[in-house]
């Protein structure tokens, strides 16, 4: 394969970094994305200065405020950063077309050929970065590589607010003495069978034979042979198709009342549908996500005889298979999330007996235009107004706990 130079580019602590952007108060201060302090839920973004304090993404709120109460807590917003990543990416793809975002807070660069433009890939990566700092008011991490696995690892080594490059031909050296968890792809099961075979660093998993390797992890252990020897043919891919659209959140209190699961179900609902119509596309299978209070979490789908991108349709096939769960299970609700799947090209086929699906398309249409112009709940209907004196609202509708973030 032709030599490749390989741009991992990461922004540090990218919600909390946002939100310092809109209120420069926050900024040198412990901070945290996610929920109120002492609520229920979980760290969504926690800022360096926090981090001193052992708060870490994934926390619970209740053990993030016991660890650091002087810490800012903020409950976040989605569309803030949803516009952040977008502006993010189009920086990106000024310096080269080929990009692959990963998340809403980085991507892989191929920079291949480009670099000479700057006079090296290090010139160009501290033009991005600057480029990021001007246009954005963000920190941007930046790794170097011959592929993306050993970018990666360089961009997470760089932070915060560096850049780090690794010449070619020292890739294998340069992972060899780091731990294992810094290798992409090695989770915590992954961790704890290499250190019941004694191996500690990413050196040692190079050195241990493929065969014993293929032994513990299947096929997955042949990857993780050349991952540890910096070896990574995989190129940098643009983004497909979205396969699913989904939308969840987690009440404040568990709830075994239906008339608010219900409500929410709606408001979801119309929040997946408006996406469907948004991007064109509609789906064929629905899907109905629950966690009880013991975080007992299951997935109850349909498959629809043809697709569609109606919030009628979505709503009411969630509501069955939802009152189909209550029926069976009596403990409270922690979250609740409805989505798509199977997703195609919009298009429908005329029905000349039944006009009614032609008026709801319209009908849909015409709210998705107000609610463009207005707001999201300009216009509701009477379930979701059962939310009204729960959740705050903004023009992209209610602002709902921290899963609804990542969408």
């Amino acid at each position: 394969m032709t030599d490749r130079t390989i741009m991992h580019v990461d922004l540090d602590a990218f919600f909390v970094s946002v939100e310092q952007v809109f209120n420069h108060d926050l900024r040198g201060k412990p901070v945290v994305v996610g929920g109120r302090a002492g609520e229920r839920g979980v760290v969504a973004a926690a800022s360096y200065e926090a981090r001193a304090f052992g708060l870490h993404s994934g926390m619970p709120l209740k053990t993030a405020t016991r660890l650091c109460p002087q810490a800012i807590f903020i409950e976040g917003s989605f569309p803030r950063y949803r516009d952040a990543s977008r502006r993010f990416m189009a920086i990106l793809a000024d310096f080269s077309p080929f990009l692959e975002p990963v998340g809403l807070d980085e991507a892989y660069l191929d920079a291949t050929g480009f670099e000479s433009i700057y006079g090296s890939a290090r010139r160009m990566a501290a033009a991005v970065k600057q480029r990021v700092r001007d246009k954005l008011g963000l920190c941007a991490s930046v790794g170097i590589a011959s592929s993306k696995v050993v970018a990666k690892v360089a961009s997470d080594l760089s932070k915060p607010d560096g850049l780090l490059e690794v010449a070619r031909g020292e890739e294998a050296s340069f992972l060899s003495p780091l731990p294992v968890a810094r290798l992409p792809g090695i989770g915590k099961k992954t961790e704890q069978v290499l250190r019941g075979l004694g191996i500690t660093t990413i050196g040692e998993i190079s050195n241990t034979t493929l065969s014993a390797l293929k032994s513990h992890f299947g096929a997955s252990g042949e990857v993780l042979h050349r991952f540890a020897r910096g070896i990574d043919d995989r190129k940098v891919e643009p983004p497909g198709e979205a396969r699913s659209v989904s939308r969840e959140t987690t009440f404040g209190q568990d709830s075994r009342d239906r008339s608010l699961l219900t409500a929410t179900l709606r408001y979801l609902s119309e929040k997946v549908g408006a996406d469907l119509r948004k991007h064109g596309q509609q789906a064929r299978c629905v899907t109905l996500k629950l966690r009880y209070a013991d975080f007992t979490t299951i997935t109850r789908r349909h498959t629809l005889p043809k697709a569609v991108d109606s919030d009628e349709v979505i709503f009411d096939t969630g509501a069955r298979l939802l009152g189909q769960a209550l029926s069976l299970e009596k403990r409270p609700v922690r979250l609740i999330g409805i989505g798509v799947s199977n997703l195609v090209e919009a298009g429908r086929q005329l029905d000349l007996l039944d006009s009614s699906g032609r008026r709801q398309e319209q009908l849909d249409r015409a709210i998705d235009r107000i609610r463009s112009k207005y707001g999201f709940t300009a216009i509701q209907t009477g379930r979701t107004l059962r939310l009204k004196d729960l959740f705050p609202e903004g023009k992209e509708g209610y602002t709902l706990h921290t899963p609804s973030l990542s969408r």
